[in-house]
């Protein structure tokens, strides 16, 4: 039986120094130690919750969260983690705020942060925007800090940029570890990302980017499958075939769903946008090109019309391993029959793992949480240990 101090002693194992005061940008940017500090201080988080602990470690305090694209479970995920830390969470609604009358970034990012802790962010539609403008907002709070504007720096939390989304899979790579009885017994494993057929176009890449650039990172087969033309950043790529050389595991590409899911252990069909046409599109709206943009879309729609054979179906479930491979999805998923007429997987395997992709989900309000608790405290270990002195109930019995 797990106890909190089990969590605390893996703890005092690792090094991590280097997240305090510091953010979250994505994971391929973090050691190894930092990445199971991040493991394991959500499974923490959650053990406490579980056994009715008390998590509030800040008596006052906002999370600040932007969102510049639409989000149901990031949204809810941070806001979720702020609360169970104890802080309140106040969303910057851009076409509220004075950013309309051309505030600048470095005034917006002072303004909302006098008593903020965490600052979260999603910024994920235009290659080489998002990451960017994370950079900028980072860059204005650190100087408004050390300016004495403000009391405290908040840490960034990317809830999903252009490159990566570090949220989304580290809550994967938690389920993953979960399902496959721990980190050691993932080494080996067949992980098939494949793109999948969606009647909508524009879809990010940081999701597939984010999970081979995060799951080569332990010793795991990754197949990256895709439509030609449908390629992601090649730098991310690259990040890839480095992580599984340093891990003894192996990153290949394929242009075959079929290949792809062949005995694999774990599959991630999920649509995304051609990175050369997402830069495209990028240039498009900064020249205000609006019939180049509708243009743009008509072609997109097409081609991906060309590849709707590209769907998770019981028949390819059938060729993974033993034919229960894990189904994995960010969510929302096309499902076909249900939300569109023809989408990335078939009603009946979406069904058959629906619980298990709600379980996926529900991690990563403790990955936050702990990206957060991490980054504000020096020494988590000894922050655990007294809300487990403390022991203040969360719901009074």
């Amino acid at each position: 039986m797990k106890t909190l101090q089990d969590y605390i002693d893996k703890l005092n194992k690792l090094n991590f120094k280097e997240m305090y005061n510091n953010d979250f940008f994505w994971t391929w940017d973090k050691t190894d130690d930092e990445l199971e500090a991040v493991f394991t201080v959500a499974d923490a988080l959650r053990f406490m919750r579980e056994h009715n602990i008390s998590t509030k470690v800040f008596e006052s305090g906002l999370g600040i969260s932007i969102f510049r694209d639409n989000s149901t479970r990031t949204r809810f995920s941070f806001a979720s983690a702020c609360n169970l830390l104890g802080l309140e969470v106040q969303d910057l609604d851009e076409k509220k705020s004075q950013i309309a009358h051309g505030e600048t970034v470095r005034e917006t990012a002072n303004m909302v942060s006098f008593m903020a802790d965490v600052i979260g962010i999603r910024d994920d539609m235009y290659i080489g925007k998002g990451h960017a403008y994370q950079k900028e907002f980072m860059d204005a709070v650190t100087e408004g800090n050390k300016d004495g504007i403000l009391e405290q720096r908040p840490a960034l939390v990317n809830l999903q940029c252009d490159v990566d989304h570090p949220t989304q899979c580290m809550a994967d790579m938690l389920h993953i570890i979960h399902e496959f009885g721990g980190v050691e017994n993932l080494k080996g494993k067949k992980l098939a990302m494949t793109w999948a057929y969606s009647p909508s176009y524009g879809k990010p890449l940081s999701v597939p980017q984010g999970v081979i650039g995060l799951m080569t990172r332990f010793g795991m087969d990754v197949v990256l499958a895709h439509p030609e033309g449908y390629d992601v950043m090649p730098e991310v790529e690259e990040i890839a075939k480095k992580n599984a050389e340093a891990t003894g595991g192996s990153f290949t590409k394929t242009n075959s769903m079929e290949e792809a899911f062949k005995d694999a252990d774990i599959v991630y069909p999920k649509s995304w946008a051609p990175f050369a046409a997402m830069e495209k599109r990028t240039n498009l709206y900064a020249d205000g090109d609006f019939d180049g943009i509708d243009k743009l879309e008509k072609e997109l729609l097409a081609q991906n019309a060309e590849h709707k054979d590209w769907a998770c179906t019981e028949e390819l479930m059938k060729t993974t391993k033993d034919g229960k491979a894990l189904y994995l999805h960010c969510l929302p998923a096309d499902i076909t029959g249900v939300s569109c007429e023809t989408g990335e997987v078939d009603a009946s395997v979406f069904d058959r793992y629906r619980i298990p992709l709600y379980k996926e989900a529900s991690f990563k309000p403790y990955i936050i949480a702990a990206m957060i608790l991490l980054a504000k405290f020096e020494n988590p270990q000894d922050i655990l240990k007294k809300l487990e002195v403390k022991a203040a109930p969360r719901i009074f019995e």
